[in-house]
């Protein structure tokens, strides 16, 4: 896999990843570069999609009382359809297509019963081509990070 970033890139990264509040002049010194550089490199990391610098939050704590994962198997040559209108679902925060027992992975956060109903039975098992849906809540989280490095700093 090609990798467009350095061992310096590689190092702002995992320093963003620890806090993504992280003062320009703070990464600049602790990486050994000038505060002008530093800058220039997030902003680049940031153009090319490298990183997303957002506020993760807890669902449970903004009011949400549902969050959890569906996985959806399809009728493959519908693929492209079937995204659009996943795509479009307010409720619905990630989407991937997979290998194994589903074609798709969806995970999704909702305010109430009604709205996982809604969600479930009114919007994705309604689209054209899906097959089968099986959905997963989530009780509680045991690990959530966001500092797993990059394949450099693993090396």
């Amino acid at each position: 896999m090609k990798v467009d970033f350095d061992k310096t890139d590689s190092r702002i990264i995992c320093l963003l990843q620890e806090n993504g509040r992280m003062p320009y002049r703070e990464i600049a010194e602790r990486v050994g570069i000038s505060e002008t550089n530093a800058r220039a490199r997030v902003h680049r990391l940031l153009e090319e999609d490298i990183i997303r610098i957002v506020a993760v939050s807890d669902p449970a704590k903004l009011g949400y009382e549902f969050d959890g994962n569906i996985k959806l198997k399809i009728e493959t040559r519908k693929l492209e359809a079937i995204l659009g209108k996943l795509k479009s679902f307010k409720e619905i925060t990630f989407i991937a297509l997979m290998t194994g027992n589903s074609d798709i992975d969806i995970d999704f956060i909702v305010r109430s019963k009604k709205e996982l109903d809604n969600l479930i039975f009114k919007k994705i098992s309604s689209i054209d081509g899906v097959i089968q849906t099986g959905a997963s809540l989530i009780i509680r989280y045991e690990k959530d990070i966001y500092s797993w490095k990059t394949a450099l700093e693993n090396e």
